[in-house]
């Protein structure tokens, strides 16, 4: 689907709104394709009322209630420089009560969770984003872009 800046935050505010706690929203795409972009949609449409800063440094930008109406962690795996580091973020952790939503998953190889949803972003020649979606099982029945 060609999707432009007002597409994206109305699919981030569809995809928040079947969101659960466990779920991984894997984000990927090159540099400036809107990944963050999606993001920051999918954590307005949970209640976020500030602009949320791109994790890049950070790697891991947590949101909890009240500010989201569901825990959020935001993470930003691009300037993590290998696999092993993955282990010290304590991602799984997360899991237990929170939403993931992560960039650059492809750092994490094969540690990518199976229950992922992967939506790429593909900036096309002529400037248009298309967005495609890998819908595992976990999302299927909820899958809010029919």
């Amino acid at each position: 689907m060609i999707v432009d800046e007002v597409a994206m935050r109305e699919i981030g505010a569809r995809l928040a709104s079947v969101s659960q706690a466990g779920d991984v929203i894997a984000l990927k795409g090159g540099l400036g394709a809107g990944k963050t972009t999606l993001a920051r949609a999918i954590l307005s449409a949970l209640g976020l009322e500030e602009d949320a800063p791109s994790p890049s440094f950070a790697l891991v930008q947590p949101y909890e209630r009240p500010l989201l109406t569901l825990p959020v962690a935001h993470v930003d795996l691009y300037r993590l420089e290998n696999g092993a580091s993955v282990e010290e973020l304590g991602l799984d952790d997360y899991l237990e009560d929170s939403l993931l939503i992560v960039e650059w998953p492809e750092r994490l190889g094969s540690r990518l969770w199976n229950h992922s949803l992967i939506l790429t972003i593909d900036v096309e020649s002529e400037g248009t984003r298309r967005l495609t979606a890998q819908v595992p099982d976990a999302w299927r029945d909820r899958w809010p872009l029919k």
